[in-house]
């Protein structure tokens, strides 16, 4: 059976995207390839509101994670910690070697501007790790204000994790003056998992050229040299690239507000349930993020039974919750190419559920 993906990710593919995905393969030097990257520039570069090189690395998120820490760290990283995700930042940064201290903030509050500056103030630190939406717990921190904090430490690398928002609102990179940003396509994109795009600010090329022992697979020089070529530095996955092409032909045709408003809306439909079903929001307003919602389980129902009826019933699959919060919450993606009315019609498969499970 099929199952109809309302998790925050891998979220539903199209078959629209599974079609271009499924493309025959060219050579990954060849002049095809070197074709499909140049179309799929623009519209990458549209998608992060930059005039530099966007890149499309091959592997899940975590990989041009630690690449960002090993290109631009060689003093210390701040890591900031608000979920599981943020969380792990600290480990990456620390199993490549690199000096790293905590932000921890509680799980389902926000990271913000003025937490970062009195540790940044100390002067100890040359890199720094944001998410901007907290997948697990549907967490939406400042990063507009918390950007502007660049200009005041110009030597800190800000490197931002937009996995879960990019193309959910607009997130303008040249804009915000930040020095990395990624996110994984599998999320509000919703291509299959195994690709990465990201792009670097010309003050990160600069460090970058200071630091030894960048490896090789995430060297940002060697993705750098290989753009000017229309490549990249390793065999990639050339799939998602013809998916790339797609999905971002799709997103600009809807317009790029036009698909903020819709993921807006969509949102908005599944607090709205959650509030009138006697649910909470795990984060406080406004810090809950755009894509997905995390429900705080206020009501104290068996979460796992919900999920499990949905699942069963309707071939409709959610999140039972992440981490340390299995159960304490649950979550609803409504990201990517989902409608609303389709995302009404999931909610009231989902008043179906809750309906009887505690009957």
């Amino acid at each position: 059976m099929a199952y109809k993906l309302h998790i925050p990710g891998p979220i539903q593919v199209s078959e629209k995207t599974f079609k271009a995905f499924s493309q025959p393969m060219v050579g990954h030097r060849s002049k095809d390839f070197q074709e499909l990257y140049a179309r799929v520039q623009p519209g990458l570069q549209k998608l992060f509101y930059t005039k530099q090189p966007v890149f499309t690395a091959t592997g899940s998120s975590w990989s041009v994670m630690e690449a960002a820490v090993r290109n631009l760290s060689v003093k210390k990283v701040l890591t900031c910690m608000n979920g599981a995700f943020s969380d792990k930042w600290y480990g990456v940064a620390t199993s490549n070697g690199k000096a790293a201290e905590k932000l921890q903030v509680e799980w389902g509050k926000p990271v913000l501007p003025e937490q970062i500056d009195a540790r940044l103030a100390t002067g100890e630190f040359d890199a720094l790790t944001f998410i901007h939406s907290e997948t697990s717990t549907g967490t939406l921190s400042p990063l507009e204000e918390v950007a502007r904090l660049k200009r005041k430490y110009p030597d800190v690398m800000f490197i931002i994790d937009v996995v879960s928002s990019l193309s959910t609102k607009k997130i303008p990179f040249d804009e915000l003056g930040v020095d990395v940003m990624l996110a994984g396509v599998q999320k509000a994109l919703a291509l299959p998992p195994g690709a990465t795009v990201f792009t670097v600010s010309e003050a990160a090329f600069k460090r970058v050229e200071q630091v030894a022992g960048r490896g090789y697979y995430g060297d940002f020089m060697e993705f750098r040299a290989n753009h000017e070529k229309n490549m990249t530095p390793s065999t990639p996955s050339i799939s998602h690239f013809y998916a790339l092409e797609s999905k971002l032909g799709e997103i600009l045709a809807e317009g790029l507000d036009t698909r903020f408003a819709r993921h807006l809306e969509n949102v908005m439909i599944v607090r709205e349930w959650a509030l009138k079903n006697g649910f909470e929001l795990f984060p406080e307003l406004p810090y809950a993020t755009v894509g997905l919602t995390c429900i705080k389980n206020t009501r104290d129902i068996d979460v796992a039974a919900l999920v499990a009826w949905l699942k069963q019933n309707k071939g409709i699959i959610i999140d039972g919750g992440y981490g340390k919060i299995k159960g304490r919450t649950f979550r609803i993606s409504s990201m990517g190419d989902e409608t609303t009315a389709g995302i009404y019609e999931l909610m009231a498969n989902v008043s179906e559920a809750l309906k009887a499970v505690t009957a």
